[in-house]
């Protein structure tokens, strides 16, 4: 499903590419130059007289031959070489600050683009991440990225450099033979031929390309980040089997790019051939039949012959790295232009401390929303107040909504109706960095950063010092645990926290969230998957970090919730129930038969006579 996703979605792209203007991309690409703008007008400086001083030694050939060889003028002779050895080493030394400077901007402009592409991305609400392959973004801030590189180093720069080198040549061929000249040009529209046909196929191929790299990388990613479900089941042979599928195709489309350039490379050397036998024949001719030709002028054009496609072969290899970049440059620019970022408020509402009330009022929401039929909503006119410093406990099946009003109160997502508010304020007045920085969240997976324990809990703030990270490791007990590490705090805990066990990242993520003193905290399932010794030290944790703090929590496992100040019991996308743990049991409804379902087996193991015992007298 999810490479068939992927799929979908690749060819989506492929459609939007096809329809796209190569000079919008270009003028997109070069915005990445504009601060550098000084330094490009160098570089072009340098390429122009870089490009002058090519043509310029076939001139000098001719004028050594015609001039001073056949009159026997050594001195003169001796002027030409100097001229010529001047010519050489110039073009030597530009050629170097050419490719310097020209390298030195295209990395600076790459380091922009990836970071505007990496920075784009991190912005986005987590609704883009639902339906964007993991491996389809890794692919766009890497080898997507990369694959402009070549065009913002040199590559316009250089294709301008060529431009100017064809101009010169044909100027200086004109000015010495006008009959040789059009010789040698009249190959040029064969060349020109030639040149369309393979444009039109090889951009077409690189495009076909991309997406498989992306399908490649997005495989890659999914499988090596699930490979204990891959071995448990003993899927390995199946799994190699998809990936052997997916990897012919991306060498199959890659085939297809070098055969195009195994009839385009040949094709041109040919036509360059073809152009240089005829000016050898027909100047020859001319030359025997005692025409006004010279040597001098024979031996310039062969040397021109030559030169004049060599800047056509270096257009086409240009013409390569433009292809491969405008493959990249359309899906990179087309993740830019998807942007689903939650709006800001113009003017919003300052608040420097938080009380804690919180108010969802008649919010409706679904995750896949087309503006088409009814949609499948996960949240269904949902209404209830958490006064400051109450604990609220939400509780229901799988599926009822719990999360997501998780995620509607830190506007991960946006509710398509309804209102949701903080201390009486709409959360669309604040601006999200207020508001998250307000709420200390607790999740039942805990994330954790390759890095030190000190990286994980700080996340490199420079706000928190070593003093405040301890006192909140020692208020929820997790010091116990990292002063027992080989390296305490500066413990590295590998990739996903791999080093540590998973009460142990809890208790790390209850630190994280704690350094920053937040008046609202949101647990869930934060004890869910610890043992019951670890369970117990982060309750007694819970009460004092609670205590004045307007708590919203999820459960799944009720003995944890019993002494909430209120209790909502979500069903179906519904608030159906609300009250007190007491409350709840006497009203003999939902919550009553979730009680009843994680209790009475136990209950009625431990009494040993036969009969369930009578919850309700007890509770």
């Amino acid at each position: 499903m999810a490479a068939d996703t992927d799929e979908h979605i690749e060819a989506e792209e492929d459609e939007r590419g096809i329809h796209s203007f190569d000079g919008q991309l270009l003028r997109r690409i070069a915005q990445y130059l504009k601060p550098y703008v000084g330094w490009v007008v160098l570089a072009l400086a340098i390429t122009l007289v870089g490009s002058f001083l090519g043509p310029l030694r076939p001139w000098l050939v001719q004028r050594g031959i015609d001039n001073y060889i056949v009159v026997g003028d050594l001195e003169g002779l001796q002027r030409i070489i100097l001229y010529l050895a001047l010519a050489l080493f110039g073009e030597g030394l530009l050629s170097f600050a050419e490719n310097y400077l020209t390298q030195y901007i295209g990395q600076q402009a790459i380091y922009d683009l990836r970071t505007t592409v990496f920075r784009h991305v991190q912005d986005q609400p987590l609704q883009f991440f639902d339906r964007t392959p993991i491996g389809r973004l890794i692919t766009r801030t890497t080898s997507d990225v990369e694959a402009l590189s070549d065009v913002l180093s040199s590559g316009l720069i250089v294709a301008l450099g060529d431009l100017f080198k064809l101009i010169f040549i044909a100027y200086f061929m004109f000015t010495l033979n006008w009959v040789l000249a059009v010789v040698t040009l009249m190959v040029m529209p064969l060349m020109v031929w030639v040149t369309f046909w393979f444009r039109n196929n090889v951009r077409e191929q690189y495009r076909e390309t991309r997406k498989q790299v992306s399908r490649l990388n997005s495989f890659i990613q999914e499988h090596v980040t699930g490979m204990h479900i891959v071995q448990l089941f003993n899927r390995e042979e199946e799994e190699m089997d998809r990936f052997e599928g997916i990897n012919d195709e991306h060498r199959a489309a890659h085939l297809q790019t070098i055969f195009y350039y195994a009839i385009f490379w040949p094709s041109v050397e040919f036509i360059a051939n073809v152009a240089l036998a005829a000016v050898l024949w027909f100047g020859g001719l001319r030359a025997m039949a005692g025409s006004a030709l010279t040597l001098g002028v024979l031996v310039a054009f062969i040397q021109y012959a030559r030169q004049f496609f060599e800047p056509i072969r270096d257009l086409s290899n240009q013409y390569d790295t433009l292809q491969r970049a405008m493959a990249g440059a359309e899906r990179i620019f087309g993740v830019l232009d998807e942007d689903h970022r939650l709006p800001e408020p113009d003017d919003p509402v300052e608040l420097d401390r938080v009380e804690g009330k919180i108010e969802f009022r008649k919010v409706w929401f679904a995750y896949e929303d087309d503006n088409e039929g009814d949609p499948d909503w996960v949240l269904k006119d949902v209404s209830f107040t958490v006064e400051p410093g109450e604990t609220a406990a939400l509780v229901g099946a799988t599926g009822a909504g719990k999360s997501t009003v998780m995620n509607l109160l830190l506007r991960f997502y946006e509710p398509q109706r309804g209102e949701i508010l903080v201390d009486g304020v709409s959360i669309e007045d604040l601006r999200l960095r207020d508001l998250r920085q307000h709420i200390g969240l607790v999740l039942q997976d805990v994330f954790l950063f390759s890095g030190s324990v000190e990286r994980n809990l700080t996340l490199n703030d420079p706000s928190v010092d070593e003093a405040s990270m301890k006192r909140a490791a020692e208020i929820v007990q997790a010091d116990q645990f990292i002063e027992r590490l080989p390296e305490g705090y500066q413990q590295d805990v590998k990739e996903r926290g791999s080093s540590l066990s998973h009460g142990q990242r809890q208790l790390l993520a209850f630190v994280r969230a704690l350094l920053y003193d937040p008046d609202v905290m949101v647990l869930d399932e934060a004890t869910s998957s610890v043992d019951t010794e670890t369970e117990s030290l982060i309750q007694q944790a819970l009460d004092r970090l609670t205590e004045g703090r307007t708590t919203l929590a999820i459960a799944h496992r009720l003995s944890t919730i019993q002494d909430a100040d209120k209790i909502l019991v979500m069903h179906k996308g519904e608030l159906r129930e609300r009250g007190t743990h007491q409350e709840l049991l006497a009203l003999d409804g939902l919550y009553r038969k979730l009680y009843d379902l994680q209790y009475a087996d136990q209950a009625f193991s431990a009494s040993g006579d036969g009969e369930p015992p009578d919850d309700r007298v007890r509770a």
